[in-house]
């Protein structure tokens, strides 16, 4: 069984009721060097006294267990694999430490170097003649709230879990069964309708008629996903505000988009269910084809749900999702995982994602290597997006799925290669932000090398005189 950590809540959990240790101890039934080593990480809590925690004062134990520091290492640990401090980096007891004893330093550490790195992208992008604007995005704020909750929500899980409330649906009656639900249960109607009478638009929904429009260019299995969307939306309407609530976004448009990301979860964990899935990507070593078959569900979508597999004692294999489009532009990314490049990279032309688009439909594995010498093992595929006219033919987009290499094991994709002598890829974030020297796919002089020109020698690329 996995030990829980809790040291940085207790401690402020503690501070903020302004109790010493022995106070505490005496509330809780245990010692007060007991508390000492449990506020400095030396000692894992029981369960016993997470339980007399919520009795004394009113804590859920699960919130503990779920936020136990763990994503926040990892973004830590991330963090100071930035060039700027390649002289002189913290290592793992300094940052376990830091988390201990500074957990609010950490906090704005990070928040810092987030704006930090906004900004130099900004910047970048200001040098070459664009103009984004300086807030930032609604899909940067919900991709930290779902970072924050490592990709997984409970809540939306056991809401999900009593979707169906006992009542057995075969697999090819889900989207009839959808229909008449939302018809009873919230009245509202389901239409198919015409490409040209919905133009631009995969579903809306007309609130005031209370209809669901679906267009027919939507093929069966996401007509099934959106309907389940939409059943979210509509059923879990409180759910769903006490998480955006608790998120702390504020600006409207972000708001919208996390609760319209919630939905999404929602409707994988319905169609999907945690438990069955889980099971069925170990039985296969996460072949996603066939569990996309076992589910009825896309391949992206199967591939999204496997990255919420972070049930406290019942988790999978932590993987981060990238999805790209032909120019190389992030269009959508998930992380469960420590893996830098998932948080702000993608453009590196050396990760095979994006020769992906060459072979349409098939898997592309690879072994990469960050500057910082973490190794990870990915593997990419192209997906189809809706095609409904013949000027509109190729709409693909590729999607990567990685992990830390010592999951490749476990990963059926990766059984063609010994993975303890993997060739490995060198990437990295981006060309403006690699330190990598020599790299023959550099495509921008990086801000983090001096590199002299050199006017007698020419090098692999023009950076490289």
């Amino acid at each position: 069984m996995q030990k829980t950590f809790i040291g940085p809540h207790l401690r402020r959990l503690r501070q903020e009721r302004g109790e010493t240790q022995s106070q505490m101890a005496r509330a809780l039934g245990i010692s007060a060097s007991y508390v000492n080593l449990l506020e400095n990480n030396e000692r894992s809590v029981s369960v016993a006294v997470m339980l007399r925690m919520f009795e004394v004062y009113g804590v859920d134990w699960r919130d503990l267990a779920d936020d136990d520091g763990t994503s926040v290492l990892a973004d830590l640990r991330a963090a100071m694999q930035d060039p700027l401090f390649a002289d002189q980096r913290a290592d793992l007891t300094q940052l376990r430490a830091s988390l201990v004893h500074a957990p609010v330093l950490v906090s704005s550490f990070l928040r810092l170097h987030r704006a930090y790195l906004a900004a130099t992208d900004q910047l970048l992008s200001l040098s070459e003649g664009e103009a984004p604007s300086l807030a930032a995005s609604p899909e940067a704020a919900v991709h930290n709230e779902f970072r924050r909750h490592r990709n997984h929500f409970r809540e939306l899980e056991d809401a999900a879990e009593g979707f169906w409330a006992g009542e057995v649906v075969e697999p090819d009656e889900i989207y009839v069964t959808l229909k008449r639900r939302l018809r009873e249960r919230v009245g509202v109607v389901v239409r198919l309708v015409r490409v040209e009478d919905l133009p631009g638009t995969l579903r809306q929904y007309d609130e005031g008629r209370h209809e669901i429009l679906l267009s027919e260019a939507l093929d069966h299995t996401n007509r099934t996903f959106q309907l389940v969307h939409m059943a979210g939306l509509l059923e879990q309407r409180a759910l769903l505000d006490v998480l955006v609530a608790r998120s702390g976004i504020t600006d409207p448009r972000g708001m919208a988009r996390l609760r319209v990301e919630l939905a999404n979860y929602f409707a994988a964990a319905v169609l999907m269910p945690y438990g069955a899935f889980l099971a069925e990507a170990r039985a296969t070593k996460y072949d996603l084809d066939h569990i996309a078959t076992r589910f009825g569900v896309s391949f992206e979508q199967a591939c999204h749900r496997a990255t919420t597999l972070q049930r406290e004692g019942a988790q999978g294999v932590p993987f981060f999702f990238m999805r790209i489009d032909k120019g190389g532009n992030v269009t959508k990314r998930f992380n469960a995982t420590g893996f830098h490049l998932a948080e702000h990279g993608g453009a590196c032309p050396r990760l095979d994602v994006h020769t992906s688009f060459r072979t349409p439909g098939r898997i592309v594995p690879q072994f990469v290597e960050m500057p910082d010498r973490s190794q990870f093992f990915v593997f990419s595929r192209t997906v189809d997006r809706p095609t409904w006219a013949r000027h509109r033919q190729d709409n693909r987009l590729a999607v990567a799925m990685g992990c830390a290499v010592e999951h490749a094991a476990e990963i059926g994709y990766a059984e063609q290669f010994a993975v303890s002598g993997a060739a490995m890829t060198e990437v990295g974030i981006n060309c403006r932000i690699c330190p990598r020297s020599g790299c023959d796919q550099r495509a921008h002089q990086a801000v983090v090398l001096s590199q002299p020109v050199d006017e007698k020698r020419r090098g692999a690329t023009r950076f490289e005189a």
